[in-house]
């Protein structure tokens, strides 16, 4: 070997170490400005989930871990009322919940329509690791979820039976674009009967390793009829992560999400070298292409690339997502829109 090509050896290895004594520390910076690790999910109460995922991601722990621990904060969140024990229930007084998780090598797991068990997002990851299985739904996966020794609770709250006794008074069934935070912490008196689009938390992290994973979950829409599934379960629907490529979830209606295989999209226009924010944004325009009529709803999509780059769009203003990294904690990004 010649000098040339030893000392250009030796300048690799030694950058290669400094990076690897950057994620020891918790952060890396890319050349594009994303940093890794990095963890980001919809919505204000992605504030608090994020730093539970941090805790994992600071330590040098897999992204996997940390989306899980991520998502269990608002499912467990009595102020939460579209994730989790919190979560309004449908027309009939039932909490029904949605969730799934997706890893860096694509293995995926997700539960629908799920009752009397708080944390959909573990029974999810135990879908993924413990069975031949993507989806379980209704009684089956809460018959899972028990075997697998979670415990079998009540979820409708006080304040979810009361908000939804109001709602019988009127039964009328309209989505409220962003309801997510104007329910957030409001408890019934915050809720006219109207706000009927209620929905998810989905986030995605990067790891010191730049490996990329994926959590989504809900209680779906409030007052909607027994057994209705949105798009959080739906893997390429509510949350898809390519390790090659990068990760998107969506939150909204998730009816209009299905309908474009939405996070699937993103990824994939983010492979044909669309920004995050740029694929996010073609997702949401070609749901209003389709369907102009969806301009009074509101869908957004959260996506981040294989450098830890992250961005967002939305179809109506009021979406918006946390960020958390070493640089800050808590950062919290009012989406881009269409309208």
């Amino acid at each position: 070997m010649d000098r040339r090509r030893f000392l250009q050896g030796a300048t690799i290895a030694s950058s290669l170490a400094l990076t690897t004594k950057g994620f020891a520390k918790g952060a890396s910076s890319t050349a594009s400005g994303g940093m890794i690790p990095r963890v980001c999910s919809t919505w204000d109460f992605g504030v608090a989930a994020n730093q539970a995922a941090w805790k994992v991601l600071a330590g040098g722990g897999r992204a996997l871990d940390a989306v899980e621990q991520g998502a269990r904060v608002p499912e467990a969140d009595l102020r939460n009322h579209s994730v989790g024990r919190a979560g309004y229930p449908d027309r009939d007084g039932k909490v029904t919940l949605d969730a799934s998780i997706m890893d860096e090598h694509g293995n995926c797991g997700a539960v629908a329509a799920m009752e009397h068990i708080a944390h959909p997002i573990s029974v999810a990851r135990r879908v993924m690791e413990r069975t031949p299985h993507v989806l379980l739904a209704g009684d089956g996966a809460t018959q899972f979820a028990i075997e697998q020794g979670f415990p079998r609770e009540a979820l409708l709250t006080p304040d979810s039976d009361k908000a939804w006794h109001e709602w019988l008074k009127t039964a009328k069934y309209k989505p409220s674009a962003n309801s997510e935070v104007k329910t957030y912490n409001a408890g019934p008196g915050g809720t006219p009967g109207d706000a009927s689009n209620h929905d998810t938390i989905g986030m995605l992290a990067i790891d010191a390793k730049g490996n990329l994973s994926g959590a989504c979950t809900t209680s779906g829409m409030a007052w909607k009829i027994h057994g209705r599934v949105g798009d959080s379960p739906i893997i390429g629907a509510g949350l898809y992560v390519d390790n090659e490529i990068g990760g998107a979830t969506s939150t909204g209606v998730g009816e209009e999400v299905i309908r474009n295989v939405g996070s699937f999209l993103v990824v994939e226009l983010m492979r044909q070298g669309r920004s995050p924010e740029d694929a996010c944004r073609e997702a949401v325009e070609r749901i209003l292409r389709r369907k102009p009529e969806a301009k009074d709803l509101q869908v957004g999509f959260l996506a981040m690339d294989k450098k830890g780059n992250v961005g967002a769009w939305a179809i109506q203003s009021g979406f918006s997502y946390a960020v958390c990294d070493a640089k800050k904690q808590d950062t919290l990004i009012p989406g881009k829109s269409t309208y």
